[in-house]
């Protein structure tokens, strides 16, 4: 099965945290995260993509769910999207400290919780959601499980 072209950016925002920014590199790889975003784009819509990375710190995090989802707690991942078609054009951002911490609340390794919410963000560029309803949700599910089963890490809702 080819997967659909992507046009990638990976940038750590991190600076500020020279060891938060390592660990992060380290369980990101840029080749990786383009996989993963490759095979969450063929399961979601099989449509090419554009889409930025952004891993920031707590409080940038937490500064753009406030402004955007007026929530004011960092969160794990935000999604931007401009478009769906016909190509997916989106900005995700990753809270690094977060995912960190959900990784370990949760027995994972940072790389499996990082491939997991790159997934679920570019399912949410696409168009799925799981909060609006007891089926979306378990479609998005359905799928993030089907990808990173094929991406060979475990279920994430197990």
């Amino acid at each position: 099965m080819a997967l659909p072209e992507l046009t990638f950016s990976l940038q750590f925002a991190l600076r500020h945290d020279p060891e938060l920014a390592a660990r992060q590199r380290a369980a990101l790889p840029r080749a990786k995260a383009m996989r993963w975003l490759r095979e969450a784009l063929a399961a979601g819509s099989d449509l090419p993509g554009e889409i930025t990375v952004r891993v920031v710190d707590e409080e940038e995090g937490r500064a753009l769910n406030r402004d955007y989802r007026s929530k004011d707690y960092a969160t794990n991942v935000l999604t931007f999207d401009y478009s769906q078609e016909p190509v997916v054009a989106a900005d995700l951002v990753l809270c690094a400290p977060v995912i960190e911490r959900e990784a370990e609340e949760q027995g994972r390794t940072l790389q499996a919780h990082y491939a997991h919410m790159l997934v679920h963000g570019a399912l949410h560029a696409q168009g799925y959601d799981h909060e609006t309803g007891e089926a979306d949700a378990q479609e998005m599910e359905g799928l993030e499980t089907e990808v990173m089963e094929r991406l060979g890490f475990a279920n994430p809702y197990a």
